[in-house]
């Protein structure tokens, strides 16, 4: 039987192919993309690689108020920067249609799962939208793409996961149908005071919007209050009043006086051993959140990093809530085979020594995928980022297998009249799990001999005046976890939407601060349309696409209810639009970040539009020079910003526009896979590799420079596919066209 096993990503495809064959896989290429063909007892089995979703979201009849009519195409025919994905769909399309079998072996996970299953359905029916064979078609359910674990999730294929698939399909259609409805009125607000700018507001962006403008009006809003502070230092520890801090400057003298007379005497002394378990294995939010405060290495990088390692096989799928290893994992084979690895031999040497191989974890859990953890394999060729998040995650496995550490915790009392002043001091017992994770340093404050009872005379009395603090911005990390206390995205999504706030100007700052243009938003959804800026509206959506997974509702039902509250929604809008669309012109004079391109990959900063010394044009982070990341740009072009980002790379994308040359849009890094049929005009594709590995075989392209055969060369045939360009044929057609393309931008972000 021919079989067709179909990868999200070309690296795994390799894993795969490496992995099941009965002997070393047939490398074979279609349209310039390899796959590959391996013998399994009778079957023979193709081993194709998608680019990611291979199929969006389009509206699929005439314009109507809200638009409730989509459908899936090939993202090709809807995004000029994605047209790389047509080689790869057609490939998978030739190969497939030899096979009677296939195997969805994309990521487990929802879009894992909508990835495959589109696919699957456009090859044997021709049609994406079509209802799937489910007589056919099976999933490989892998954590990680060792050979161990494929084999098994090949051995152990389980039924088409259609519960995944419609509450993918649910998500991508509310979310498609929330975000373009809802971005269509903002601009349609803000147009009609003469205005066109793309806006775009999404079934999370808005709330979580609005958590961060209800932030930053309270900070506006905080007026600072004066308090005093006494202080006690005696033996070199600082002891401060019970009551900590005092707001009348009476008072506050009082004390000191007292204090300063003395006597000071000592009221108690209290001591304690405290053990401390260790910090469970991580999930991907507190991946993120420690890789965050450690490497100050921005969320959605150390999701991309993570995925590249997961793609080399080095650590398991990074997408997941749990904090738990469960002991099918083998985990005394990994680390018996941690222990072969130098950096970390002496700490997997002293578990195995121990038989320490039960686990401290954590309470969150996922069905679908264990804790991150090392697979074993030892590591090469990291790069800087690559080796910072492979060693945090393989310090934090070993960790949660070590001995609790132990302290001893003092507190001491002191007595000045009647006041009452206190400080407390930690020392080290027995470290533990703390040496072996090293990211973590307990404040140990060594406290001298003091006796209960004992007259103390202190090196000094002082009054500290102080003032109370407003409330602290959120960083990317910390809004992150917020963001999944309150249940408001999901864990592959959350990094994304911040983005998003970021690209589109309504948020600025690694300290986030909301900028008069989102203040605008915030304030005038707020006023006529809250229900935009909902929690508990989100929450609600996200809670019934949880039960369509579960097998609780159904697809078709909660959509319905989806389009009813989008229905109300915009109904609600338009009756308000003049006075919205004043609000946004306010907030679009105050602002001031024009140049904004989209977020810095390396600190989470601006990047902006920048002209050196030498009147070159570039695009460098605004918090230069603690961050000295450029990219370079086309010359004697303009420059714009799309809004958008690039799935592979993750960098922003821009459009350039050149005089006497059509317009093109392109991501800022110079080695991304979707620059390389730039490197030729046959578009020949170089060996697949990671994504994080790509620059070696693009080094040899100007990729700000894109030759006029940078599509493939049957790009004519091609078109007869893809939507045609028309000539204008007044200023209103120009008009209307420029407008719709601004609308696709805005839709891109509002997914999410």
């Amino acid at each position: 039987m021919n079989k067709l096993i179909i990868a999200e990503k070309p690296s795994v495809a390799i894993r795969i192919a490496m992995s099941l064959g009965d002997a070393k896989p047939r490398s074979e290429s279609a349209n310039g993309i390899r796959y590959f063909v391996i013998q399994k007892g009778q079957d023979q089995i193709f081993v194709v690689a998608a680019a990611g979703h291979l199929f969006t979201l389009k509206q699929s009849a005439p314009d109507q108020t809200p638009v409730f009519e989509i459908e899936w195409v090939a993202s090709y025919k809807v995004n000029q920067s994605s047209y790389f994905t047509k080689k790869y769909l057609d490939a998978i399309e030739s190969v497939g249609r030899h096979c009677s079998f296939f195997i969805n072996a994309c990521d487990y996970d929802i879009e894992g799962t909508v990835i495959g299953t589109n696919i699957i359905k456009q090859v044997v029916n021709k049609n994406v939208n079509s209802e799937i064979p489910t007589e056919n078609v099976m999933r490989m359910r892998f954590s990680t793409t060792t050979t161990a674990d494929l084999v098994k999730a090949y051995e152990n294929l389980e039924a088409f996961d259609r519960l995944n698939y419609d509450a993918g399909e649910a998500r991508h259609k509310l979310d498609w149908m929330w975000g373009i409805n809802l971005s269509r009125a903002l601009m349609s607000a803000i147009a009609s005071k003469g205005l066109r700018k793309t806006l775009s507001i999404g079934r999370v962006q808005g709330p979580t919007l609005g958590i961060l403008a209800k932030r930053e009006a309270e900070i506006r809003a905080f007026v600072p209050r004066p308090y005093w502070k006494v202080v006690i230092t005696a033996k070199g520890i600082g002891f401060e009043a019970k009551d900590k801090e005092t707001f009348e400057k009476d008072a506050a003298d009082k004390k000191l006086d007292t204090a300063r007379k003395g006597p000071v005497s000592v009221a108690s002394v209290e001591s304690e051993e405290r053990s401390m378990r260790p910090f469970p294995p991580f999930d991907l939010t507190s991946l993120q959140l420690e890789a965050s405060r450690v490497f100050r290495i921005d969320p959605s990088r150390t999701l991309a990093v993570a995925q590249a390692l997961y793609e080399r096989s080095y650590i398991s799928y990074p997408r997941t809530s749990s904090q738990k290893l469960p002991h099918t994992l083998n985990l005394q084979r990994i680390i018996s085979s941690m222990a072969r690895q130098q950096a970390y031999a002496e700490t997997a040497q002293k578990l195995m020594a121990q038989s320490r191989y039960r686990p401290a974890e954590g309470s969150k859990d996922d069905e679908a995928h264990p804790a991150i953890h090392p697979t074993g394999e030892e590591p090469k060729s990291l790069g800087e980022e690559e080796s910072k998040i492979y060693d945090l995650i393989s310090r934090r496995f070993l960790a949660c297998f070590a001995d609790y550490s132990k302290s001893e915790i003092t507190r001491v009392r002191l007595l000045a009249g009647t006041d009452e002043y206190a400080a407390s001091g930690e020392r080290m017992i027995s470290k533990g799990w703390i040496e072996e994770y090293r990211y973590f340093k307990p404040k140990e404050l060594q406290m001298p001999q003091f006796k209960q009872g004992e007259a103390v005379i202190p090196d000094s009395v002082e009054l500290k005046s102080l003032k109370t603090l407003p409330p602290k911005r959120f960083s990317k990390a910390s809004l992150i976890s917020l963001l999944e206390s309150k249940d408001l995205g999901t864990k592959a999504t959350r990094a994304e939407i911040i983005d998003t706030l970021f690209r589109r100007d309504y948020i600025k700052g690694s300290s986030i601060e909301v900028t008069e243009f989102g203040l605008s938003i915030y304030n005038a959804l707020s006023a006529y349309c809250p229900n935009i800026l909902s929690e508990q509206l989100t929450k609600k959506l996200e809670s019934d696409m949880e039960r369509i997974q579960k097998g609780e509702r159904r697809k078709a039902e909660v959509i319905n209810e989806g389009k009813s509250i989008i229905t109300e929604l915009v109904s609600e809008f338009r009756g308000k639009e003049q006075q919205i669309g004043e609000e946004l012109m306010k907030g679009l004079k105050g602002s001031e970040n024009s140049s904004l391109i989209g977020i810095c990959k390396v600190d989470g900063g601006n990047l902006v539009l920048r002209r050196s010394k030498a009147g070159k044009t570039f695009i460098g982070c605004a918090n230069y020079p603690k961050c000295t990341n450029t990219y370079s740009v086309p010359q004697n072009a303009k420059i714009v910003a799309t809004g958008k980002v690039c799935e592979l790379c993750h960098t922003p994308k821009i459009k350039v526009f050149r005089k006497g040359r059509r317009p093109f849009e392109m991501d800022l890094d110079p080695s991304c896979e979707t620059k390389k049929a730039w490197a030729s005009a046959e578009g020949k594709q170089p060996e697949v590799k990671t994504a994080l590995e790509l620059g070696k075989a693009a080094q040899h392209v100007d990729a700000t420079q894109p030759p006029a055969a940078s599509k493939p060369a049957n790009i004519g045939k091609a078109k007869a596919h893809v939507k045609q360009r028309k000539p204008a044929a007044s200023r209103k057609g120009k008009a209307a066209k420029k407008a719709k393309g601004t609308e696709k931008a805005a839709q891109a972000e509002a997914k999410v």
